[in-house]
């Protein structure tokens, strides 16, 4: 049990109950390794199941402490949060996620005899997972961080955020005894609180891997200590991304007041404060459409940020683009307001470019840069100054493809996810969506933290070479009790 309750939450967990957490998450972890994908899809289930049943307590408690509308917005994020536990149900079903595979002994495999050996993945051990602040459900406590921990048989420590202390706790309790009662052991998930708590929980040697949802500044602290221990750990750490939406001259002549209809509601979505927010949008010069957007960006409600701390960071931000000479302000409202209306500015790509990291760096929160390039040759060399994200997002129109295809290969090394004519607030959790990207989008540019894949990032390979079959995992035995998906001798089973 946590110690906190009551008034009590929010404050630290000791650090004796710390190190009672993770032991017995270590603990766990010996028996988990031992369960098989079925009894730990019921687990998924079981979990679902609860949080659905306990929306109409803790969809309130959750704008209570967030600030967000529970209506569309917290309730279609707690199904969110469940449709993801229950998809991993079906990965785990489904099994190709241990990658079984099997090479039987060959004395005439051309490299010289091989030797029958056989591979698979294994849960990498107890994980760490910080929560997020910016969805009280979807990455936090039973988000998809633990969702797909869990999936691969880790324990999981949750280091709750501090914006919603009393949601997480309320929210670990039921996922506890979700967990309880579907029969996991002892151990198998936590929660703890305060900043040095996390840092403590992330230097202890029984943490083998940890994930991360948040600023650039504090994931990149959390990645060189995990990095820097004794025994480094994979850390899975989503940071910034200022999300570039390239529109051409074509896709305005047809559809501009659509374009600035689409590209206002994604920037201010949730306040602007989506890691797939919409931060910068290159148009052409002579667009035409500063009057539409201005008007739109005014015609946007009000909305109170998450915290103080975001909405101070988000004021210090808008005022250093505001004082760069080179940037216009297109909508500008008061920045000492208690509730920030969003903000609108624009500059030249050749400025844009002169400024550096003092323009290109994301702003957390509704604002947004307009950059106004002359030709060709100016986008393709903000594209490849920009700073990798995770989306990039072109509106063309299709007699334009023959002017986007040059940047395919710039933006492919910008982002983990290309779009469209779509907007990049709307992740939907799927067996193909990519949600990561190079670093400062990432700290492991190879994963994605959205979508069925993000169970990887739990896992390591081992290969057995020559055992008995009695000793092999099921997954590896030759009648193939569970009846994964295999390749074997090179083929698909």
């Amino acid at each position: 049990m946590s110690p906190l309750s009551g008034d009590e939450v929010g404050m630290d967990t000791a650090l004796d109950e710390v190190e009672r957490i993770i032991a017995a998450a270590s603990d766990a972890a010996r028996r988990l390794a031992e369960t098989t994908p079925t009894e730990r899809a019921q687990w998924l289930t079981h979990i679902a199941d609860a949080l659905d049943a306990a929306a109409d307590e803790l969809v309130p408690l959750a704008a209570a402490e967030t600030h967000l509308p529970e209506t569309p917005r917290l309730r279609g994020e707690l199904t969110r949060t469940t449709f993801q536990l229950r998809l991993f149900a079906e990965v785990l079903a489904d099994g190709e996620f241990l990658a079984a595979t099997v090479d039987h002994a060959d004395p005439s495999w051309p490299m010289g005899p091989r030797p029958d050996i056989r591979r698979s993945l294994v849960p990498i051990g107890p994980t760490l997972v910080f929560a997020a602040s910016n969805f009280p459900f979807a990455f936090s406590v039973a988000g998809g961080d633990t969702a797909s921990a869990l999936a691969a048989g880790c324990p999981v420590v949750l280091k709750a955020h501090p914006g919603h202390p009393r949601l997480s706790e309320r929210t670990g309790a039921i996922v506890r005894a979700a967990l309880t009662a579907a029969g996991a052991p002892a151990g198998t998930f936590a929660v703890i609180h305060g900043v040095d708590v996390g840092i403590t929980a992330l230097r202890h040697p029984d943490i083998a891997a940890a994930s991360f949802t948040g600023s650039l500044a504090g994931g990149r602290a959390l990645f060189d200590i995990a990095s820097s221990r004794p025994r480094p750990i994979p850390f899975y750490g989503e940071l910034g991304s200022v999300n570039p939406v390239v529109v051409f001259p074509g896709a305005i002549r047809a559809r501009g007041q659509r374009i600035v209809e689409g590209f206002v509601g994604s920037f201010t979505l949730g306040a602007g404060q989506f890691c797939t927010k919409p931060g910068v949008l290159l148009l052409p010069s002579g667009h035409g459409l500063t009057d539409a957007l201005t008007a739109a960006v005014a015609a946007v409600p009000q909305q109170p940020l998450l915290n103080e701390h975001i909405g101070n960071g988000f004021r210090s931000r808008v005022t250093t683009l505001r004082e760069n000479s080179t940037v216009t302000a297109l909508s500008a409202p008061s920045l000492d307001a208690p509730v920030l209306a969003p903000t609108l500015l624009s500059v030249r790509a050749t400025d844009f470019l002169s400024a550096g990291a003092a323009l290109q760096a994301e702003c957390f929160g509704p604002a947004a840069l307009v950059v106004e390039y002359a030709n060709p040759v100016e986008l393709a060399q903000v594209l490849h100054q920009l700073e990798p994200g995770l989306t990039a997002t072109i509106v063309a129109e299709h007699s334009e493809i023959d002017d986007v295809r040059p940047l395919l290969p710039a933006l492919t090394a910008l982002a983990g996810r290309l779009l469209w004519n779509d907007w990049p607030t709307g992740v939907t959790v799927s067996w193909a969506q990519q949600h990561g990207g190079p670093y400062p989008a990432t700290t492991a540019p190879t994963t994605t933290s959205v979508g069925t894949a993000a169970i990887t990032r739990f896992l390591r390979p081992i290969a057995w070479q020559g055992f008995p079959d009695e000793l092999l995992p099921p997954a590896l035995r030759e009648a193939n009790p569970w009846r994964l998906p295999r390749r074997v001798d090179g083929k698909r089973d």
